[in-house]
């Protein structure tokens, strides 16, 4: 339950803000569970309700200081002297996060700027520190064209000093799990992408696509009457309706939903009109349970969509987001999903309107997922999934 709810994830300071929140929600589901267990299977004669009413405010007060003063009373981590060499938003983010989590085994000195300083300030400055500061880790972006340069300077540091470099880009994917779009340019995709696909990895999620899609599809046709009956009883229009997005290959799918919005268009009247669609009295129940989305099931049993993967976008947006942020069609590598990475870590998604700049953030999480997509991968998304439908947030 720990690993659904995210207490095992990298704990960055914005993870560290969301603590309690979390071993709460996490505390309370493990006591939900534990009570049906003892009162739904008579078996073992317990009804432990004061017991788990003591547990529950036992361990959030205990767990909650073990999460964030563990690390001190274990006697923190040895720290290593380090500096960051690179220019850019990506940069100031990554040394903000080292600088305010403890938990980092780096302790930054300071940064250098190589757009701002000439090259042979930046070799300086480098060397200064190291003299100084006893630095032994340096973190540089190796894509910046003006640090080439001074590539064999550094190799030659690794000789005559005891400094460990280390390339940012890796650094920034470790720590938040997602690629930093403005440090990356065309060699990166030619090295981490090009070899995609994986065809062990295709087929068994295929296989898998096929299974579970096909269970879930008939469990689900349970609920197909009720709803819709509600749709029809609600507003009298069309039960489903089809909505055009843009799969693999930049190919142009339909997707299926149980209709949620008064308006019966295709998701892009809105953009066009700049009017709003208002969401029906059932399609507010229908969305909070995701029940809408139960149709794309169907999707993905015909090969259109997966399970796991980066979120269809709509084709109008998809040509506003080609002109506006580089790279963005490399999200169509390969098929959208149901439930995908930039949907349960980003914490302000974009919505129906055009929004660049969260649009910019939601593909660093989809690139970085397509460069290391994996089954063990999947089965986090998944499990991430079960958790942000049992707390009814996100997506």
């Amino acid at each position: 339950m720990f690993f659904i709810f995210g207490l095992y994830e990298k704990h960055t300071t914005i993870l560290k803000n969301k603590l309690p929140n979390i071993i709460l929600h996490a505390q309370v589901t493990n006591s939900i569970i534990a009570m049906l267990f003892f009162y739904l299977i008579p078996y073992f004669g317990i009804t432990p309700k004061t017991n788990l009413l003591i547990y529950l405010v036992i361990s959030f007060l205990l767990i909650s200081l073990w999460r964030n003063y563990g690390i001190f009373l274990l006697g923190g981590t040895k720290k290593q002297n380090g500096i960051i060499i690179g220019s850019g938003e990506e940069v100031d983010e990554l040394e903000k996060e080292i600088s305010n989590n403890e938990r980092y085994s780096i302790k930054l000195i300071g940064s250098i700027d190589p757009d701002k300083i000439s090259n042979e300030e930046v070799e300086a400055k480098v060397l200064e520190f190291i003299q100084k500061t006893d630095i032994s880790i340096v973190i540089v972006d190796m894509q910046n064209k003006k640090l080439e340069s001074m590539l064999f300077g550094f190799y030659n540091l690794i000789f005559s000093s005891k400094v460990h470099f280390v390339d940012l880009h890796k650094i920034y994917e470790e720590i938040f799990d997602r690629v930093p779009i403005s440090l990356i340019k065309h060699s990166w995709f030619l090295e981490n992408l090009s070899s995609y696909p994986k065809m062990m990895y295709t087929v068994l999620k295929r296989a898998m696509d096929i299974i579970i899609s096909l269970i879930l599809g008939i469990i689900s046709l349970i609920f197909y009457p009720f709803v819709m009956i509600a749709i029809k009883l609600d507003d009298g229009g069309n039960i489903f309706i089809e909505q055009n997005r843009i799969g693999k290959s930049n190919k142009e799918i339909k997707i299926i939903k149980f209709r949620t919005m008064s308006k019966d268009d295709k998701g892009e009247q809105c953009l066009k009109t700049g009017e709003g669609n208002s969401i029906t009295r059932v399609g507010k129940i229908l969305r909070k349970l995701r029940i809408d989305e139960f149709p794309q099931l169907w999707n993905v049993l015909n090969g259109d969509l997966s399970l796991i993967g980066p979120r269809p976008e709509m084709p109008v947006l998809v040509k506003i987001y080609e002109k506006e942020i580089p790279y963005y069609n490399a999200r169509h590598l390969i098929k959208p999903g149901l439930s995908g990475w930039a949907q349960l870590y980003q914490d302000t998604p974009p919505k129906f309107q055009a929004q660049a700049e969260q649009t910019k953030i939601k593909l660093s999480y989809d690139l970085y997922y397509i460069k290391n997509c994996s089954i063990f991968l999947d089965l986090k998304v998944a499990l991430k999934t079960i958790k942000v439908l049992i707390s009814r947030s996100g997506m």
